[in-house]
């Protein structure tokens, strides 16, 4: 009995040490998220929005860009992990990522492109004319499952 109480609070004692600690480390999405990156073609990119904060942070940088894609589903609920690669006419890919979050601003050159987006199994393509100073909003849904 007594070997028992001795690890029952050890046990509880561990657990609180691990709960401070996941407190204190971020997790991998808010880590990574919202990151202004470039693209080995030169675009600039940042994706996000988990957070209400992070999508007022998006919010003010939308005049940097031309582009906007916003992820969800039909019932409305935003997603994340969306692979995206978008393909000038050449079929150059100059974007190709992971979204870490429902939203994802990138500044492309002015022009058409084709954009795959992927979540699951489930790819959704769309064209996309970009002017060079106009944000340009495209949404891609997927069946809510």
């Amino acid at each position: 009995m007594w070997l028992l109480a001795i690890t029952g609070r050890a046990i509880a004692l561990a657990l609180s040490s691990l709960l401070a600690l996941s407190l204190l480390v971020p997790t991998a999405a808010t880590a990574r998220s919202e990151v202004l990156s470039t693209a080995p073609s030169g675009v600039t990119f940042i994706s996000g929005g988990i957070s209400e904060e992070g999508v007022d942070r998006l919010r003010g940088m939308e005049t940097d860009f031309n582009l906007k894609m916003v992820f969800a589903l039909n019932n409305g609920e935003y997603v994340s992990d969306v692979k995206v690669q978008v393909v000038d006419p050449s079929g150059n890919v100059v974007l190709d990522t992971m979204t870490e979050g429902p939203w994802l601003l990138a500044k492309l050159p002015a022009g058409n492109y084709s954009v795959n987006a992927t979540y699951g199994r489930a790819t959704e393509r769309r064209v996309v004319a970009v002017a060079p100073a106009a944000l340009k909003t495209v949404d891609f849904r997927w069946k809510a499952e």
